[in-house]
């Protein structure tokens, strides 16, 4: 058995598919209607879509498979999003990837498989839509562009899903939203030849802590830091969550220096409530602080994709940091 490649782009990829919020959510009509409609034009008998995770592949929508999940080292679906082709095995007993897989060896004895890579709307491929047999099969050009459709209705939803301005889960704007306003406040202010400084917050250590309490609490923790936001910075300021663990506040008329104070101002909030007794986990956060340029960023995106690239860059830092330290003790 061969495991599945980790593709370049998986930091991103991930963010991708957490962001999306579909991942142990219930099942949807949306998505269960396209596996339904695959298995019965494929005559398999198992349709799935399913999310290739960090170290799983979970079942968003499953026909023909009591499992929700199994390990992504197994996944016939971690091999398919290496390529945006659809990957087709047609007798997994004779391909040296798969001939010894425990899928294939057991339970649902795949034989058959053929699975289209979804990209979600940034382009990341965050699982597939697939059908599966537990018979060798071939597959025609036109069921390759039939399934190539299927999934292509899957992204639609993947888009849908995406394309809401509001973050459902402390209800102020999402990345969409944020930067639809964003866009119509730095045009005011080019005009007037006011400032505008963008500060944005992670959430450090929110993906852990929720594999470690359970979503419910990293919700309940994202809730409560949108709040002392809201309640730190003015009402003209924009307050949006970029991501699953990124906040930003947009704050215009406002240079650097001004900017610096406010954010002081909420380390206080921050600080105050971290001190709390009550408090079982600490919020802690880093802070980045950009200047806009009309000269430098044509637009929002523009703006924010210099400021994720520096998080990204600092956590990147943070993992060699780690490693060098991990390496000094051994």
């Amino acid at each position: 058995m061969i495991k599945p490649a980790i593709p370049s782009d998986e930091s991103r990829r991930l963010q991708t598919l957490r962001d999306l919020r579909l991942l142990d959510t219930p099942p949807e009509e949306r998505f269960d209607r396209v596996t339904r409609l695959a298995k019965q034009l494929f005559s398999t008998s198992i349709a799935l879509v399913s999310l290739v995770d960090a170290d799983r592949q979970w079942f968003k929508s499953r026909q023909g498979l009591d499992a929700q999940e199994t390990p992504r080292d197994i996944s016939f679906c971690g091999h398919a999003i290496l390529d945006d082709k659809i990957m087709v095995v047609n007798d997994a007993e004779t391909d040296q990837r798969f001939c010894d897989n425990p899928l294939v060896c057991g339970d649902p004895n795949i034989r058959f498989y053929a699975g289209y890579p979804l990209a979600a709307p940034d382009g990341s491929r965050v699982g597939t839509l697939c059908v599966i047999d537990d018979k060798p099969k071939e597959i025609s050009k036109e069921q390759l562009q039939l399934l190539r459709e299927l999934g292509r209705m899957v992204e639609e939803e993947l888009i849908a899903a995406n394309d809401s301005t509001i973050d459902p889960t402390t209800g102020i704007s999402n990345r969409n939203g944020f930067l639809a306003i964003a866009d119509h406040l730095l045009s005011l202010c080019k005009r007037k030849r006011e400032p505008v400084t963008l500060l944005l917050f992670r959430l450090q250590d929110l993906h852990a802590f929720e594999d470690n309490h359970g979503r419910y609490e990293g919700d309940t923790m994202a809730l409560e830091f949108s709040h002392l936001l809201m309640a730190a910075f003015r009402d003209s300021d924009i307050v949006a969550r970029i991501s699953l663990d990124t906040f930003g506040v947009l704050l215009a008329d406002t240079d650097v220096g001004a900017a610096e104070e406010a954010r002081r101002r909420f380390d206080e909030s921050l600080g105050a409530r971290n001190r709390d007794s009550s408090r079982e986990h600490e919020i802690r956060t880093e802070v980045h602080t950009l200047t806009y340029e009309d000269s430098q960023h044509e637009n929002a995106g523009v703006l924010l994709q210099e400021g994720e690239a520096r998080i990204a860059e600092a956590q990147e830092q943070q993992l060699a940091e780690i490693a060098a330290s991990a390496g000094r003790s051994a």
